[in-house]
């Protein structure tokens, strides 16, 4: 079968073998995340691809969380398996990612869809679920104000999702025109004053004191934007204006709920966001020019998908 490998500077298309060690899923949409172009700067070999969605043997679709734990230690019980005492898998990192026509994933990580969102979409789960998380960490709720820095994919759903649990007001911070235009789409403000959540979409230098900037004192900053190593920690502004500052990394469980189903059913609810945020799609064949245009942000992409 066909699978997309991370063969630095770029990705080959390559034939492996069908995989025979889990729960197999004919995978029919697979986005390119800015992490993937970063696995790739970092020279990781491995088959790339988490942003993944496809149907099992059955017909069933499904969406496949791309981080799962142990199964059995304390975190992992208790419903986060992100924080897992052995150490989360990551697909496309140590292991094998699902950008392929196939991909064994571990039953426990399946999330069937709900009604209203096709698993031609379905990719979007695993970004959005992101998002959800760093909001439902952060406290985002009615009456707060919440700020998002970054307008890429992850940032724009996290615009979505603070709306729909109910935030006073949502305002984007983002760098280029098209991500703007989107946003005021969606509802969001022009990022002005102080608030109460602000979140790190981007993951850059100048996007986290930005995020410190429009933080209020007292406020809390969700971190989960990943830094390249000479980022300097700002703990001075965080130290005067007493920041809480919530690191937010990936998604999990929370009481019955995963953040997964929940950010499948509102992409079900917001057929827009998927219309908009999926602005091109290749079949697997073209994974090189896919990924040029993905790391290109003169081509106006936010989400490129590749289906198997």
């Amino acid at each position: 079968m066909r699978a997309v490998q991370s063969t630095p500077p770029g990705v080959t298309v390559v034939d492996i073998d069908v995989p025979n060690d889990g729960e197999l899923v004919a995978i029919r949409s697979a986005a390119i995340c800015a992490s993937d172009l970063k696995y790739i700067a970092w020279g990781f070999t491995k088959i790339l691809g988490h942003e993944l969605a496809g149907t099992t043997q059955d017909g069933t679709p499904v969406a496949i969380e791309a981080l799962f734990g142990c199964d059995g230690c304390e975190n992992c019980n208790a419903g986060q398996y992100n924080l897992c005492a052995r150490g989360p898998t990551a697909l496309g990192v140590f292991t094998d990612g699902g950008m392929s026509e196939y991909f064994a994933a571990p039953a426990h990580s399946l999330v069937r869809l709900p009604a209203g969102l096709g698993v031609a979409d379905a990719c979007l789960v695993e970004p959005a679920s992101v998002g959800w998380h760093a909001c439902r960490l952060g406290g985002v709720g009615p009456n707060r104000r919440v700020a998002v820095v970054g307008g890429g994919a992850i940032g724009l759903l996290i615009v979505a999702a603070a709306q729909r649990m109910g935030a006073g007001e949502v305002s984007l911070e983002a760098r280029y025109p098209h991500q703007l235009r989107f946003g005021e789409r969606l509802g969001a403000t022009t990022a002005c004053g102080v608030y109460d959540v602000v979140i790190d979409a981007a993951g850059s230098g100048s996007a986290l004191q930005r995020a410190i900037e429009l933080a209020r004192p007292g406020g809390t900053m969700v971190v989960l934007g990943v830094y390249e190593p000479d980022v300097v920690w700002p703990q001075h502004e965080c130290f005067q204006k007493e920041l809480r500052v919530v690191p937010s990394l990936g998604y999990c469980r929370h009481g019955d709920r995963r953040d997964f189903e929940d950010a499948a059913e509102m992409l079900a609810e917001r057929p827009d966001l998927a219309e908009s945020l999926i602005t091109h799609r290749f079949p697997i064949e073209d994974a090189p020019e896919a990924f040029r245009v993905a790391s290109d942000k003169s081509t106006g992409a936010l989400r490129v998908v590749l289906e198997p």
